[in-house]
């Protein structure tokens, strides 16, 4: 148990699996974003979490303890409890019933997350190899 959370939780692999969720969740926005093109009013959905994983990661950064469970966090949140947020994005200047969503904008968006995501995918792939040659004393 605790090699196996010495090896998977505490290194760059736990960001990088979180990174693939907000990938996944970010892919589930553009496509639900372009199913509504043409729906009137429609307001387009985005996902938020490089900047809360960037803080978290941050090693400058101080981090409150919380004993109880109504003590608010304060300081750079612990990696385990950053997570990807879907949210409404809200262009006061539009009227009520102008749909936000341009079609090259989220194309773009998807070919960017379709990277991200392999990339990611790639590099979780590369880490399990070198811990596996490390275990076997195999070169890898």
């Amino acid at each position: 148990m605790f090699l196996k959370e010495t090896l998977f939780s505490r290194t760059s692999i736990a960001a990088v699996a979180k990174s693939l969720d907000a990938c996944a969740m970010r892919g589930r926005a553009i496509a639900a974003n372009l199913a509504n093109v043409t729906t009137p009013g429609y307001q387009r959905i985005e996902v938020s979490f490089e900047d809360r994983l960037k803080k978290a990661l941050d090693g400058a950064g101080l981090q409150g303890t919380a004993d109880q469970t109504g003590h608010m966090p304060i300081g750079k949140p612990d990696l385990d409890q950053v997570r990807p947020i879907a949210y409404r994005s809200q262009d006061p200047t539009l009227p009520g019933e102008i749909n936000n969503v341009d079609v090259d904008e989220e194309a773009a968006k998807m070919a960017e997350n379709q990277i991200l995501f392999s990339y990611g995918v790639k590099f979780i792939q590369e880490r399990k190899g070198d811990i596996s040659s490390a275990i076997s004393g195999q070169p890898g």
